[in-house]
């Protein structure tokens, strides 16, 4: 558990940005008033996401492995990050939807309905809880990984 602290660490930070950025799409509005950009602004997230990978593997890079990390080794250092993210994602959604914004599907629902050709069924079945804590899974995987690997090869400095 030692040899991951860092990651634990670094996914319990990611965790709890991920909780303040729904805090302040709700504050901005993005959850109700303007949810038609919801989307939109919901992309912004990659950059302080990046950031927090990018902080993590390079703490990795000096306390782990003194200063001086292959693309291997900080790779494996994001996809053990991402896993983490991803089994806390649920509960990150969870606290998201049924108490920062619990009025947050209804909207959502509201607005596809009214404003695309999508029916009350379809918008209903895309958008829930259950729905949005699976994509978080393999959102945090998938983009995770990738995230893990552009971060690697910034900061690997030996062949």
């Amino acid at each position: 558990m030692k040899n991951y602290s860092i990651e634990i660490k670094w996914a319990l930070r990611f965790t709890l940005l991920t909780l303040a950025w729904a805090i302040g799409e709700k504050l901005i509005g993005l959850h109700d008033k303007y949810i038609a950009d919801y989307l939109l602004y919901s992309m912004l997230f990659a950059v302080p996401a990046f950031l927090f990978y990018y902080l993590a593997i390079a703490e990795k890079k000096k306390f782990a492995y003194n200063g001086s990390m292959t693309f291997k080794q900080g790779f494996v250092t994001g996809i053990i990050l991402s896993a983490i993210i991803a089994l806390l994602s649920p509960m990150a959604q969870y606290v998201i939807y049924k108490s920062i914004t619990p009025h947050f599907f209804e909207n959502l629902i509201s607005y596809k309905t009214t404003h695309t050709s999508m029916s009350a069924k379809t918008a209903g079945e895309l958008f829930n809880l259950k729905s949005y804590m699976i994509q978080s899974i393999f959102n945090a995987l998938s983009y995770g990984m990738v995230t893990g690997a552009l971060v690697s090869l910034l900061l690997k400095n030996k062949k």
